[in-house]
């Protein structure tokens, strides 16, 4: 997509003021992002990021019971939960968030139990890989993790914890994830990982963003997909290269409020 100056300035200037509307502390009561804010010890903080950001789909007041869900399960101390292995004692059968069951739950805490036992902390795991080195960090990320989650489920893979398909798909859940991780400008995103850099983040993109980019003239493609994400994101990163995913804050609210500007 390509757009003159003029039209790239005025775009900016309204998206920075729509992210600065929205990229506020109000943002965070009726987000899934308060969930790993509630934790101040990092292994608490990714387990629940991680897991938070999986069931982030469909309603969002659903989305927000089912993430308490989940905390209560783990009684309120993930890393320990994970530690202890408390986890196999669910039934696989136990819905967790719609097609969310307790046996990927558990897929997930065995990958994250093998990655803790040899490392401090998953951004440790990440440092260690560095992950931070790759062009496209968020999918070697998950390259990596999907190794690890394998190896601890005697080979098997779960597509309902992380994707499978690294060629094509756009990763929104852990792209979602990371901005809460990785960006630290103190307001919602919680900035605990120094593995990652706010300038090598992606946009997480969902329908909501996809739509309003597309009404915005910002990307043509129609598909939701990891082509449009990284077409998406080096625009975004003409606008603000140390922080691009700051504008996930206008697009995701524009789509939701329907605040596009009048013609």
């Amino acid at each position: 997509m390509t757009i003159d100056k003029q039209q790239q300035r005025s775009l900016k200037d309204f998206l920075d003021r729509e992210a600065a509307r929205i990229n506020s502390v109000d943002f965070i009561a009726s987000d899934p992002v308060q969930f790993p804010r509630r934790f101040s010890a990092l292994r608490d903080i990714e387990i629940v990021s991680l897991l938070s950001a999986t069931i982030a789909w469909g309603n969002r007041k659903m989305i927000c019971n089912n993430c308490t869900k989940m905390i209560d399960i783990m009684q309120g101390e993930p890393a320990a939960f994970v530690d202890d292995e408390a986890y196999e004692a669910l039934p696989d059968e136990l819905n967790i968030h719609r097609t969310f069951f307790a046996r990927n739950f558990k897929y997930m805490l065995r990958g994250l139990k093998r990655i803790y036992d040899a490392h401090h902390s998953l951004n440790d795991f990440a440092a260690a890989h560095r992950v931070g080195e790759s062009d496209e960090p968020a999918w070697r990320l998950v390259e990596l993790m999907q190794q690890e989650m394998m190896a601890a489920n005697a080979g098997a893979t779960d597509s309902r914890c992380l994707p499978t398909n690294l060629i094509g798909t756009a990763l929104k859940r852990i792209n979602m994830a990371l901005r809460w991780l990785v960006r630290d400008d103190g307001i919602v995103d919680m900035g605990v990982w120094s593995a990652i850099r706010p300038s090598q983040l992606f946009i997480p993109l969902d329908v909501h963003v996809g739509n309003t980019a597309r009404a915005l003239g910002m990307i043509d493609r129609k598909a939701n997909d990891k082509k449009t994400v990284l077409e998406l994101t080096a625009m975004l990163r003409q606008f603000r290269p140390d922080d691009p995913v700051i504008y996930d804050y206008a697009l995701f609210g524009i789509g939701v409020t329907n605040a596009m500007p009048k013609s």
